[in-house]
């Protein structure tokens, strides 16, 4: 399930992205547009600047912008920054990777079968979808899910 905070921080980069670029944004205008709490989406923007997402301007005609273009950042990435990895299951993490303890065998263990199916169409899907993509609507979505399942 996804996490309300990256949820918000998606809504977040999507605002960002709907401006020319270099343009910023208040936190304070993000939070009211979004009806998100600007002290949680604080401590969001923060993260995604340590991940080089996005700068932040001090000053008149201060506020944070992307730093890469909408068509560079991804959900997955995202998410991943925000909430960790993306895997169901710990035994099909490839960044936090954990034998399950009460798993005889990995190679034909059922349920790790059906979730790495799962896992690798869910990762296709959010990995290939960015900023761009969602902002240009649901057709050019569809078609990504299309052509990851097959």
């Amino acid at each position: 399930m996804l996490s309300q905070k990256a949820k918000y921080a998606l809504r977040a980069l999507l605002v960002l992205a709907e401006d020319e670029p270099g343009r910023c944004h208040l936190i304070a205008d993000i939070a009211t547009r979004q009806r998100m709490p600007q002290k949680f989406l604080e401590q969001i923007l923060l993260e995604l600047k340590r991940h080089g997402l996005v700068a932040s301007k001090r000053g008149k005609n201060g506020g944070y912008r992307l730093l890469k273009a909408p068509s560079a950042i991804t959900f997955g990435e995202v998410i991943r920054i925000v909430d960790g990895p993306l895997a169901p299951l710990a035994c099909l993490s490839k960044t936090a990777y954990q034998r399950c303890e009460d798993c005889d065998d990995e190679a034909t263990c059922a349920i790790r079968r059906v979730f790495a199916v799962t896992h690798e169409a869910t990762v296709g899907v959010l990995d290939r979808t960015t900023l761009a993509a969602a902002m240009a609507g649901d057709a050019r979505i569809a078609r990504l899910v299309i052509q990851n399942v097959a």
